[in-house]
């Protein structure tokens, strides 16, 4: 368990390497603003590669928590003796991608983004964390549903499904000025993201029924 100065390091980390990249960002400045000394980072950590990684890490199990509950809902589903009918199937990917959704629009997800679109843009060691310690969680989730609810697709045509509808959560937080200006509002606040979750899951659910109904 992360104690208040580990914490608080880690937080800091993830603002400071998503604003700043790993090159640009200074251990020395991350200790600053996290009011502790240099020193904690290295006996916390070891250096600022291991913090690095370690920030990774934290983003993966912030996602993985507050994913927690869909995901729960649906081994479940799986799990039931009686298997799982594909309509059902359909409402457990609609649960998870706006679980994700939510995720996407809190506040708190900001400084993840930054941190999360450079590994997307030139991947290190971190974005295998970051992977495989959130993100196949829900690609995973998504294709054990997806064979179910379009048992008509093939596997490629699955997994490149997932891609788009994961997308349409994505870009809440990635292309967040974007979107206010379609939206025309200067932020996304409870009546934005009202309208954004649904939107998400009326063109979920027509992809995931089409040629169903």
């Amino acid at each position: 368990m992360k104690n208040m100065v580990q914490t608080r390091l880690l937080e800091t980390a993830i603002d400071q390497f998503g604003r700043h990249g790993f090159d640009g960002a200074s251990t020395r400045e991350i200790a600053r603003v996290s009011n502790t000394a240099m020193s904690s980072i290295t006996y916390h950590f070891g250096g600022k590669g291991e913090l690095y990684l370690a920030a990774a890490d934290h983003i993966a199990a912030c996602i993985r928590e507050r994913q927690a509950a869909p995901y729960a809902a649906m081994r479940a589903a799986l799990e039931s003796e009686d298997g799982i009918a594909p309509k059902e199937a359909v409402e457990q990917i609609l649960l998870i991608l706006d679980g994700f959704a939510q995720v996407m629009l809190h506040p708190e997800s900001e400084g993840w983004a930054r941190f999360i679109v450079r590994e997307q843009q030139q991947p290190t060691e971190a974005f295998e964390r970051l992977y495989k310690g959130a993100m196949r969680f829900m690609v995973e989730a998504m294709s054990a549903l997806l064979a179910i609810a379009r048992a008509d697709l093939d596997p490629p045509e699955r997994r490149a499904l997932t891609v788009m509808l994961v997308g349409q959560a994505l870009i809440m937080r990635t292309a967040r000025a974007a979107v206010c200006r379609i939206l025309e509002a200067t932020d996304i606040g409870e009546s934005e993201a009202k309208l954004l979750r649904d939107q998400l899951r009326a063109t979920a659910r027509c992809a995931l029924t089409r040629g169903k109904e």
